[in-house]
Formats: C-alpha cells, sequence, structure tokens
C-alpha cells in the first residue's frame, strides 16, 4: 500500500484543483471589466480568490494584458499618476503580506513533514526491530529444545555405557571363573 496515497487519484484532483481556480480567474477578470473597475494582476487575484502568481501564468496573464491594454487611458493625468501611485504601493503591500503567509505557511509544511518522516522511521526501525527480536526468540527456543534433547540422549547414553560397563565386567568375572574351572578340570 502507498502510504502517500495514489498519485493518479492526486494527480487528478490538482488538475481539478487547477482548472477550478483558472476559471474563477477569467471570472474575476470578466467581472472587473464589466464593472469598469482597473484591471491589474493584484485585483483579479483579489477578487478570483487566488494568488497573485497564477495570474502571472501562461494562458492567463495573456487575457489580463489584453483587457488593461483595452482599458489603459491614453494619457496619463496627474490625478491617475497619484492613483497608479498608491495602487502599486498597496500591491506591493498586498504581495509583501502574501509572501510572509506564504513563507509562513511552507515553514509549517516542512516542520510537518519532518515530523511524518521522523514518526516513520521510528516505525519502520521499531517494526524491524521487534521482527528481529522475534526471530531471535524463535532461535533461541530452538536452540534450548536441541540442548533439551542432548542432554537427555547424554544421560541415557552415560546409564547405558554404565549398565554395559557392569555387564562387561561381569562378563570378565564370568570368563575368568571358566578358565580357572577348565584349567583346574585338565
Amino acid at each position: 500500500m502507498n502510504p502517500h496515497g495514489n498519485p493518479h487519484t492526486l494527480a487528478e484532483a490538482r488538475r481539478r484543483d487547477s482548472l477550478d481556480k483558472r476559471q474563477r480567474v477569467l471570472t474575476a477578470l470578466t467581472a472587473l471589466q464589466q464593472q469598469g473597475k482597473k484591471i491589474t494582476h493584484a485585483a483579479v487575484a483579489r477578487t478570483a480568490g487566488v494568488s497573485t502568481w497564477l495570474t502571472y501564468a501562461e494562458g492567463i496573464r495573456e487575457h489580463i494584458e489584453a483587457a488593461q491594454q483595452r482599458h489603459q487611458p491614453t494619457s496619463p493625468r496627474p490625478a491617475d499618476t497619484r492613483n497608479a501611485t498608491a495602487t502599486l504601493r498597496t500591491e506591493l503591500e498586498l504581495a509583501r503580506q502574501e509572501i510572509r503567509t506564504l513563507r509562513g505557511d511552507g515553514d509549517r509544511m516542512r516542520q510537518a513533514i519532518q515530523r511524518q518522516l521522523g514518526q516513520r522511521l521510528d516505525a519502520l526501525s521499531t517494526a524491524d526491530l521487534t521482527e528481529r527480536v522475534d526471530e531471535l526468540t524463535r532461535n533461541n527456543q530452538q536452540l534450548q529444545d536441541t540442548l533439551r534433547q542432548v542432554t537427555e540422549d547424554n544421560h541415557a547414553l552415560r546409564s547405558r555405557m554404565t549398565s554395559l560397563e557392569a555387564d562387561l565386567g561381569a562378563a570378565r568375572t564370568s570368563l575368568r571363573r571358566m578358565i580357572r574351572a577348565e584349567n583346574k578340570s585338565r
């Protein structure tokens, strides 16, 4: 079983999410155009509820730039320049806030992944060690059983040897008596 999930399912989910976000950007762009509002990457991103970087992605950037060119005044007036500067400052601050948020999210995700990896390594190590301990326990039990059997066999053989030595001693004694009796009868 893959601990990270089915890669095809994950890829399909990412693709659907990407398509949904792109569609939201195009819808937000159309809404801003109909409202006659100034078209900027940050404004489109805010309206669509996506990050600004998506508005610069290929396939989206072209739509925004085309909309900007259609609604661009021929000569900027001083008030427009002030508004543009204020807008740029606002967009810059929004971008900085988004960067801080994304960095924080990245740090949190990195830490979570490190914790998960550590837990997986711990789990693998524990499982491997448990399996090895079980194997050694089985081997130890087999060796103890073998030792017990060999010890019993040794005791039986010693007992048999003692009995045979006694029989041999009796046979020798009997043989000596027979030889003496034979020698006397001659």
